[in-house]
């Protein structure tokens, strides 16, 4: 038979629901505040130091090559064809050795004309000299005969004062006599002039004749250095580095025919990013990598203007070179600016430059994360930099770039 049961009260399962529901949203807000698990990163892939305290050395470094100290170009002085080509590029040369052999049948023709021009003018200078000479002595002989002649008219004045004393000769005879002597003086005194004018104006027009034969030899000698500069010579001691033209090739008047170098005497040329030339100067001391040997230098010149984000800077090398130093060989140099005392470093980032604030993921201590911390940086160096504000000596970061994980706080290294 069947047994009634008694109704259950509906006041107990409203309160089942409710609890049930509180319990849904304490999970949830617990749930909303719980951090979101961090990043896992590879360890080998990390480039990690250690914050320390201590000296650092400030040095920026640069590539760059090696280029000679002295280097000769020798230029063609005319234009030419060249006919022989007696040495070629890597030969120790003398000042005195032949290069290149040109040839210009102008500069030929050129040098020909100057010297028939310069013939011509010593010719006149010798008719003119002879001119002057026959003119000053057909003078002199005129100057010699009119004094003669002066001399009788002094004489026969005198004669014939003494016979119109006595009557024998009439007065205007004697005063003839007299106006002759007086007409001789007066000639011989112009002769005289005109003689001196003509001596002191001899050596005058000499001077201007023998000027323009000079002008002339000038000429001819420089036509003359034309003609000789088509045997081309290195013009100083040192190795025969380019001599680009062939045989049959023309050459304008300027073109560059050879260059010579001293390979004793090198300099380093580096190319410093400009960011980090602020504080070069001159004398620095600098270490240049020959891939085959350090040579020690210092810094003689700074370019004073930018080029392609570099300033290129001159380094004097000291002492002997490393073997396999040669001119245009590739280099890297590292130029010292200062030294620093007790100051807490560690190494240069990939990302972050001298007197700037970054964020750098740190260990923590004890456990396998990093976390981001704000780090104020100071002076930078080639491979270390200096920490201003942020880390403390013994802490380990992460100096890798870590651009791909800026939107979160914590990494976990594995």
């Amino acid at each position: 038979m069947d047994i009634p049961r008694e109704p259950k009260p509906k006041g107990r399962r409203f309160l089942y629901i409710g609890g049930a529901a509180v319990a849904l949203v304490l999970a949830t807000v617990a749930i909303s505040r719980l951090r979101p698990a961090a990043p896992s990163v590879e360890r080998g892939t990390l480039w990690m130091d250690t914050v320390r305290t201590g000296p650092m050395v400030r040095e920026v470094r640069g590539p760059g090559t090696l280029v000679p100290e002295q280097v000769r170009w020798v230029s063609a002085v005319t234009a030419g064809r060249v006919e022989r080509k007696l040495v070629q590029p890597g030969v120790r040369v003398t000042a005195s050795t032949i290069l290149l052999e040109l040839s210009n049948p102008d500069v030929q023709i050129q040098l020909l004309q100057a010297e028939r021009q310069l013939t011509d003018a010593q010719a006149q200078v010798v008719s003119l000299k002879t001119s002057l000479e026959t003119q000053r002595l057909t003078q002199s002989s005129l100057v010699a005969q009119i004094r003669t002649e002066y001399r009788d008219a002094i004489r026969r004045a005198a004669s014939d004062s003494a016979l119109a004393a006595e009557d024998l000769i009439s007065r205007g005879d004697y005063e003839r006599s007299l106006d002759k002597a007086t007409e001789l003086i007066e000639r011989l005194q112009l002769e005289q002039q005109r003689l001196t004018l003509y001596t002191e104006n001899i050596h005058s027009q000499l001077e201007v004749q023998e000027a323009q034969v000079g002008r002339l030899r000038a000429i001819a000698d420089f036509q003359r250095n034309l003609v000789d500069a088509m045997v081309v010579r290195a013009g100083a001691d040192g190795v025969l580095q380019e001599l680009p033209l062939e045989v049959g090739q023309w050459a304008t008047s300027g073109v560059t025919l050879a260059k010579v170098v001293q390979p004793e005497k090198l300099k380093a040329v580096l190319r410093i990013p400009e960011t980090q030339a602020t504080d070069l100067g001159l004398g620095q001391v600098a270490a240049v990598d020959t891939r085959n040997g350090i040579a020690a230098g210092h810094v003689m010149r700074i370019d004073p203007a930018s080029q392609n984000g570099t300033v290129t800077v001159d380094i004097a090398l000291e002492g002997a070179l490393p073997k396999g130093a040669r001119p245009d060989l590739s280099v890297d140099g590292t130029i010292e600016i200062e030294r620093l005392g007790e100051v807490i470093s560690m190494g240069r980032p990939a990302y972050g430059q001298a007197n700037s604030a970054v964020g750098i993921f740190r260990m923590v201590p004890g456990t396998d994360e990093a976390e981001r911390v704000r780090v104020d940086l100071g002076r930078s160096s080639v491979n270390r930099i200096e920490v201003v504000r942020g880390l403390a000596p013994g802490d380990v970061v992460i100096l890798s770039d870590m651009s791909r994980w800026d939107a979160v706080e914590r990494v976990r290294v594995k």
